[in-house]
């Protein structure tokens, strides 16, 4: 009886160790991808609300440069990648950000120039970010709303595709590294549609607070996007 509890205890460990992924690259799949997901602990809404702070200006909170965000890529993200096939071969893990087990913390809208992927730590981070914005809203008595994410994972092939669209745009971005990510504050998703709406304006400066909060925890670079219309961020 002994031998077959031992059995199945050692099986058991090896079945779990293998559901974890090597970390090595390739991209996980949903059941493994669990073990990056945020749990979200809801804490009790306060009978007075927060105050919503309408004295950040983002412009100014949020002026991180080029090269900060890829000093922080390089430092913990995958090699870039020239394809889109590639990506089952990156040199490290990448967490599918598309998959139903992230439920309704954020949104992706229109990757029509970026693949939904991320390293772990960027994965926590959106999730957290996400989490928090909402917490947010509730804490200041507003409707729940989700983030609207509108690039993610660049390869090569996606930023020559993007130039000829967005002159703006850079060879070298942070974007292909898998570490990073553009939020809109002109875009927002509402949770339960029967609830109050809440103005963007407003939606932006919580979404600003919660940023600036993260950032200065030292958890990511945040630059604020004029013409994109978006928080590009990248992750510590």
């Amino acid at each position: 009886m002994k031998k077959v509890f031992l059995y199945l205890l050692v099986l058991s460990l090896f079945v779990l160790a293998s559901c974890g992924g090597s970390g090595k690259g390739g991209v996980s799949d949903g059941k493994k991808k669990n073990k990056y997901k945020v749990e979200r602990k809801r804490t009790p809404v306060p009978a007075k609300p927060n105050k919503i702070a309408y004295h950040l200006n983002a412009n100014r909170v949020f002026r991180d440069g080029n090269d900060v965000h890829l000093a922080a890529a390089t430092k913990i993200g995958i090699e870039p990648l020239a394809t889109r096939e590639e990506i089952k071969d990156a040199t490290r893990e990448l967490v599918a950000i598309d998959d139903p087990c992230f439920g309704d913390a954020f949104v992706l809208y229109n990757l029509t120039h970026s693949t939904p992927h991320l390293v772990p730590e960027a994965a926590q981070l959106l999730q957290e970010i996400s989490y928090a914005f909402q917490d947010s809203l509730r804490n200041k008595h507003k409707s729940e709303y989700s983030v609207v994410v509108t690039s993610v994972l660049r390869t090569d092939d996606d930023i020559k595709r993007l130039s000829k669209r967005n002159i703006n745009s850079i060879p070298n971005s942070a974007h292909r590294y898998g570490t990073t990510i553009d939020i809109s504050y002109a875009r927002f998703s509402k949770l339960n549609e029967r609830d109050d709406d809440v103005t963007e304006y407003d939606l932006k400066q919580v979404l600003t607070e919660v940023l600036r909060d993260f950032r200065e925890q030292g958890r990511c670079y945040v630059k604020y996007e004029v013409k994109q219309g978006c928080f590009h961020i990248t992750a510590r």
